[in-house]
């Protein structure tokens, strides 16, 4: 029995820009996430919490920095928008706050949704903290509180399916306009 060859196929860069009816969701920074590579959540140079305020603003993502506190944007959101509020102290637990630093933890909080509410006009919000790895917490060393701006049907079959999260705008430009909105 004699076979004929396989006729030759297209090359590879006769397909490129050739549309092919897939949608592509590109999130090359999730694989840090993806693979456990997380930051050591250490005082000092280790822990992501301690570094990002040594860093320029835009460098650190910082969108807005108090004397007590700051806000960052998260680096693994789960919306466009999610910021954290850390205190600049490497402290684990809410309690461990002193007075000065949860007025301002709060104040933050409360300009971060005021912020959100300006610049992208979200449905709702979700806020909060886990304290512990037992309860979720990344960096379980260093406080931090989420502020998740959420919009009806946000939520899809990625995240249940695939794993993944489609996030619609860079950090950098999400950081922009918070820092324009923020309140004065």
């Amino acid at each position: 029995m004699s076979h004929s060859p396989t006729p030759p196929g297209p090359e590879v860069g006769d397909l490129v820009g050739v549309a092919d009816g897939y949608e592509r969701l590109w999130t090359p920074h999730r694989i840090a996430y993806i693979k456990g590579e997380r930051p050591t959540p250490q005082a000092g140079d280790g822990c992501p919490f301690c570094m990002a305020p040594t860093k320029s603003d835009e460098e650190g993502l910082i969108v807005h920095r108090g004397e007590h506190c700051y806000v960052v944007m998260n680096l693994f959101p789960y919306n466009a928008g999610h910021v954290l509020v850390c205190p600049y102290r490497h402290v684990s637990l809410y309690v461990d706050l002193t007075d000065e630093e949860t007025v301002e933890f709060t104040a933050l909080t409360k300009a971060g949704l005021h912020a959100l509410r300006s610049s992208s006009q979200p449905a709702g919000f979700n806020i909060g903290m886990n304290q512990g790895e037992a309860a979720g917490a990344g960096v379980a060393a260093h406080l931090h509180q989420h502020i998740v701006p959420r919009w009806s049907g946000d939520t899809n079959f990625l995240p249940i399916i695939a794993q993944t999260k489609a996030i619609p705008m860079l950090l950098e430009d999400v950081r922009r306009q918070l820092v324009e909105h923020w309140p004065a």
